[in-house]
C-alpha cells in the first residue's frame, strides 16, 4: 500500500525542493559565464587599447619626421652640406626678382649656414647641465638626508613650482633682472681669474648680460627642479635597511651615498640628466630673449649668440615674407637638424643608461 510514497514524511519536502535548488544552481552558473564573458572582452578591449597607445608616440614620431623632411627638401637640395659648415645667414634681396638655381626658386643672394646655430645649441646646453645637473643632484641629497620632514616637504613643493614656471618667464627675469646682474657683478670678476687654461675662457668683453653664459645659467635654472625632484623621488625609494646596513660597517654619510645610494639610483639619476638636456635643447623663448638671438657664433663666453629653436621663433614672420618659400624651408631644414641632434643625444643616453645599470641589483655588494 505504501510502496509508491516516501516512507519519510520529511523526505517530501526535501524532494520537492530539489528543482528549485537545481534551477538556482543553474542561475549562478549562467551569471558566472556572463561575468567571464564580460571580463575576456574587457581584457581584449584593454589589450588592444594598450597595443594602440603604444604606437601613438611613435606615429607622432614619423608623422613628425615625414612632414619635416618633405617641407625640408627644396631647402636640403639647395643648401646641401653648406648647412651644416657654413656660417652666413643671408635670407637675400627681398626688392629684387626671384632666380631659380638646380631647380629651386630663391631671392638672390640667399645663403644659409647653420654652423652657429648649432654650436649655439650644443654649448648653451652644455653649459646648462654642467651646472644644473651638480646642484640638481646636490639638492635632492640635502633634501632627503639633511633636512626635517616638515622642511623638506615644502622645499619639495617649491621644486615642483618652479618646474611648472613658464619659460618665457625665465627668459624675461634674465634679460631684465638675471643678466645684468652677472654683468654687472659677476662676470666683471671671472674676468679677472687666472690666466690658465679652462679658466682662460673667462676672459674677454663681458657686455651687458645678454650672451652665452647668461644664457647656459638660466637654461640649468629651468632643469635643476626637474633633475632635483626626479633625483629626490629615487633617494626615497632606497631601502632603509640597505643604508643602515651599510652605516653599520661603519660607512660615513659620504660613503654610503656614493657606494650605496648612487649606485642604487644611477641609472634614473642619467635618465633625469638626459630629460634636463632635452629640455635644454629645445628651449626657445627664454633663450630667445638671454641669448641676444645674433645669428652668429660667440666670440668669447659671454658674447651674443643664438640656438637653433630661438632662431626658427625670431626669424619666423621674416621668412613667411620670403615669396619663394625658400626661407620657411630653411627653418623646417633647421628643426629637421634639431631633432636629429635630439635624437642622437636619445640614443647616446639609452646606451649609457643601458652600461649603468649593470650591477644594480646588489649595490652594497658592488661598492665591496
Amino acid at each position: 500500500m505504501n510502496g509508491g510514497e516516501p516512507t519519510d514524511p520529511a523526505a517530501a519536502p526535501s524532494a520537492r525542493s530539489d528543482p528549485g535548488a537545481s534551477a538556482g544552481l543553474g542561475a549562478s552558473d549562467v551569471a558566472t559565464e556572463r561575468r567571464s564573458q564580460t571580463a575576456r572582452v574587457l581584457e581584449r578591449v584593454l589589450a588592444g587599447g594598450s597595443a594602440v597607445t603604444a604606437f601613438i608616440p611613435l606615429a607622432a614620431l614619423v608623422a613628425m619626421l615625414v612632414v619635416l623632411v618633405v617641407q625640408a627638401l627644396p631647402a636640403i637640395r639647395y643648401n646641401g652640406w653648406h648647412f651644416l659648415v657654413g656660417s652666413a645667414w643671408n635670407p637675400g634681396s627681398t626688392y629684387s626678382q626671384p632666380v631659380r638655381s638646380g631647380g629651386i626658386v630663391h631671392l638672390p643672394g640667399a645663403s644659409y649656414g647653420a654652423l652657429p646655430l648649432v654650436l649655439g645649441t650644443l654649448e648653451t646646453s652644455a653649459i646648462a647641465l654642467l651646472i644644473g645637473f651638480p646642484v640638481a643632484v646636490g639638492a635632492a641629497v640635502f633634501i632627503v638626508e639633511k633636512l626635517p620632514p616638515v622642511l623638506a616637504g615644502f622645499v619639495g613643493l617649491c621644486l615642483e613650482t618652479l618646474a611648472g614656471i613658464p619659460s618665457v618667464v625665465f627668459g624675461l627675469w634674465g634679460v631684465l633682472t638675471f643678466g645684468p646682474w652677472l654683468a654687472r657683478h659677476v662676470y666683471p670678476a671671472l674676468a679677472h681669474l687666472p690666466n690658465v687654461p679652462v679658466l682662460d675662457v673667462f676672459h674677454g668683453n663681458t657686455g651687458y648680460g645678454e650672451g652665452l653664459l647668461t644664457g647656459g645659467i638660466v637654461l640649468s635654472a629651468m632643469i635643476i627642479p626637474l633633475v632635483a625632484a626626479t633625483t629626490r623621488d629615487l633617494l626615497r625609494q632606497v631601502p632603509e635597511a640597505t643604508k643602515e646596513g651599510a652605516e653599520a660597517l661603519g660607512m660615513t654619510s659620504a660613503e654610503v651615498f656614493r657606494t650605496v645610494q648612487f649606485r642604487w639610483v644611477r641609472t634614473g639619476v642619467i635618465g633625469a640628466a638626459i630629460l634636463g638636456l632635452g629640455r635644454a635643447l629645445g628651449e626657445t623663448v627664454a633663450v630667445a630673449l638671454v641669448t641676444g638671438s645674433v645669428l652668429q657664433s660667440a666670440t668669447n663666453i659671454y658674447g651674443t649668440t643664438t640656438t637653433i629653436a630661438a632662431t626658427i621663433v625670431s626669424q619666423l614672420d621674416t621668412a613667411q615674407g620670403d615669396p619663394t618659400g625658400l626661407y620657411v624651408r630653411v627653418l623646417a631644414e633647421a628643426a629637421l637638424v634639431l631633432m636629429a641632434i635630439t635624437l642622437l643625444v636619445n640614443v647616446v643616453a639609452r646606451r649609457i643608461v643601458h652600461r649603468a645599470s649593470r650591477g644594480v641589483a646588489l649595490p652594497v655588494g658592488v661598492g665591496f
